[in-house]
């Protein structure tokens, strides 16, 4: 991680835990908003106004909170506004970097090596990891924002005076709705797959374990009744959230994590919402099995000697995988 702005120590996938070996995830620090007018947003400061070609999405294919942001993007059709960069997907020591893998992009901006140098870039004496998905400013040269949840947000609202299009994916509504499902969502499957892989004591693995279960049979038991979406025919980012960690389960968490009760394509209703999401072209194509698994058995706390195991099949959700 970077301490005042120098990287001081080999990447760890443990940011922190607590006393009973749970793991902590670390909070975005980079919280500004793009807006229509560029007055500010929820948090942050003003002065980030919606504008073409002035924002690129720094992102790997294989974080499921990086995909979460290319959803957005594809499905509010803002692919030309706003370009995208793929890291690399296997951690190195010194965390992202660019290059070197098919499908990941060098860094046309600056000729970095290292997703870091964008951080200090930012903010020379920065403090913490160096995280995707970063919502770049190329005209000011900083970092918009670094948590996936409000980037999903802002692209959702604001870009439509530059062209935005697709459904609106919070809408008013729903919002109380969805704001309960998201935190749920969050704290038991989205990162308790994480709190799973990444205990430190066989306490803090098991109530992880039980949580993300838990959480799946309660979305198992939602999507009985044959909806297509969480909330019915209307597509929201609580499906894309869903979606990014169903997604990666089967190949990665499963097997790695030690979430090994049930493979999700032993769940008929979670199996059907994948294969509805997946038939949208925009979705299907932020998906990168083989950036996924790399990258996830690139960890070499978990997987020491680097093997990328051969399965699974997900070819009966979609033939069109990457």
């Amino acid at each position: 991680m970077l301490v005042n702005g120098k990287w001081n120590a080999n990447w760890h996938p443990v940011q922190s835990k607590d006393e009973h070996g749970r793991f902590i995830r670390e909070t975005s620090k980079f919280r500004n908003w793009v807006t229509p007018d560029g007055s500010a947003g929820p948090t942050g400061r003003a002065g980030f106004a919606a504008e073409p070609d002035r924002y690129r999405l720094f992102v790997a294919l294989i974080c499921p909170w990086a995909s979460r942001t290319l959803i957005a993007r594809r499905l509010k059709g803002l692919e030309e506004a706003i370009p995208v960069t793929v890291l690399n997907p296997q951690l190195t020591d010194q965390g992202w970097r660019f290059g070197g893998f098919p499908g990941a992009d060098d860094d046309p901006v600056f000729g970095s090596t290292y997703m870091h140098e964008i951080y200090t870039r930012a903010d020379s004496t920065y403090t913490g990891r160096a995280t995707v998905p970063v919502l770049w400013d190329q005209k000011t040269g900083t970092i918009v924002n670094n948590e996936s949840a409000d980037i999903v947000r802002m692209l959702n609202a604001g870009f439509d005076s530059i062209g935005a299009t697709g459904p609106d994916l919070y809408p008013a509504n729903l919002a109380v709705e969805i704001d309960q499902l998201n935190d749920a969502l969050y704290h038991n499957l989205n990162n308790g797959v994480y709190r799973a892989g990444f205990a430190s004591s066989q306490q803090a693995y098991e109530e992880a374990y039980d949580a993300v279960f838990n959480q799946l049979d309660v979305l198992e038991a939602r999507l009985s009744d044959g909806r297509a979406y969480l909330f019915g025919d209307q597509i929201t980012e609580s499906d894309i959230r869903l979606f990014v960690t169903l997604i990666r389960f089967d190949a990665a968490y499963y097997g790695l994590f030690k979430t090994n009760r049930q493979l999700i394509s032993e769940y008929q209703g979670l199996s059907r919402f994948l294969k509805t999401m997946l038939s949208d072209r925009a979705i299907r194509e932020t998906v990168n099995l083989n950036h996924i698994k790399a990258g996830y058995y690139s960890v070499k706390a978990l997987n020491p000697n680097g093997i990328v195991p051969k399965g699974p099949d997900l070819s009966h959700l979609s033939e069109n995988l990457g």
